[in-house]
């Protein structure tokens, strides 16, 4: 059965090379679909015939047995999603916070697959706070968190304003679109998830991951950036299926990403965002159309032609 995946362009020497997402090429998660009997209806026709959906379960993410978050999401690289997370929400600043990632409990137990505990690294202690998102004791969705020019202040506090050389081109997002497509094989085969991908300013994808929430696909990528050492990501681009939202800018803007690509609209507060944070942001982003909602200076007029 074929499943979500990621590519790093790094190795990875921080954990289990046998789970690592970084170092093991395209990456193949049997957990990520499973195969139902449905019904298809066709010109007035019907039969009975199995169909591939993306899996989605709750991951209850763990610091020292204190629950952070919980989340639903496609199972597979688990690790990733919740350093990314951690990492997006300012809860943890590098890997080097952390010593050990594991899905806790019992082999036999049936819920260990959803419960991921983060263990802190020798001497650091990781600050929950007491009225952040680390202190969120429901479900993490779209909707999730205190959203507004108070969370634009407090992010742009803790991470300032991305900075970065990059310049990229109308060719090269289309490039990023394209390859994006490609790596969501997920997607191809249910029809049911979203994907993110990091790409080089040519549009060249480094990393891709899948997942039922386009949140936690970002996760994912900026996640395996992590592990691999990789941050801040400023000569690299972050493409997205769906619309861009402000938390999938917000992501970006903790991963110091300077162009964020999406196939659909941005949101209102994301374009806001974007605009303060020094961000180019693209949408509508379709074959070799695009439009650029602020930092057009980071995208090469006249460069339009199909890669």
């Amino acid at each position: 059965m074929r499943a979500s995946f990621a590519r790093a362009g790094a190795e990875c020497t921080w954990h289990d090379k046998g789970a690592c997402a970084c170092n093991a090429g395209w990456v193949l998660d049997p957990k990520a679909a499973k195969v139902i009997p449905v019904t298809q209806c066709r010109a007035g026709a019907e039969a009975r015939v199995d169909d591939a959906v993306a899996v989605e379960e709750p991951l209850e993410i763990r610091i020292a047995g204190d629950t952070v978050a919980i989340t639903m999401r496609t199972p597979g690289h688990d690790r990733e999603l919740a350093l990314g997370f951690l990492f997006a929400e300012g809860i943890i600043r590098s890997v080097a916070d952390v010593s050990a990632v594991a899905h806790c409990g019992r082999t036999t137990d049936e819920g260990r697959a959803n419960t991921l505990e983060v263990t802190p690294a020798p001497g650091v202690r990781i600050e929950l706070g007491t009225d952040g998102p680390a202190q969120r004791r429901g479900t993490v969705t779209s909707a999730c968190g205190v959203c507004g020019r108070r969370s634009i202040d407090d992010l742009l506090a803790r991470c300032g304003p991305v900075t970065s050389d990059l310049v990229t081109s109308g060719a090269a997002i289309a490039r990023a679109v394209r390859g994006l497509e490609a790596a969501q094989e997920l997607f191809g085969r249910t029809g049911g998830c979203h994907g993110a991908a990091l790409t080089n300013a040519e549009g060249v994808v480094e990393v891709a991951f899948e997942d039922v929430g386009r949140h936690n696909a970002v996760d994912k990528v900026v996640g395996s950036r992590l592990l691999a050492g990789a941050l801040p990501l400023a000569a690299r681009m972050l493409v997205v299926s769906g619309r861009t939202s402000f938390e999938v800018v917000q992501k970006a803007v903790a991963a110091g990403v300077p162009v964020v690509i999406g196939v659909s609209a941005p949101s209102s507060l994301a374009v806001e965002m974007a605009h303060r944070a020094g961000i180019t942001l693209v949408g509508f982003a379709r074959r070799d159309d695009f439009v650029v909602y602020g930092g057009e200076e980071r995208v090469r007029p006249l460069a339009r032609a199909s890669a």
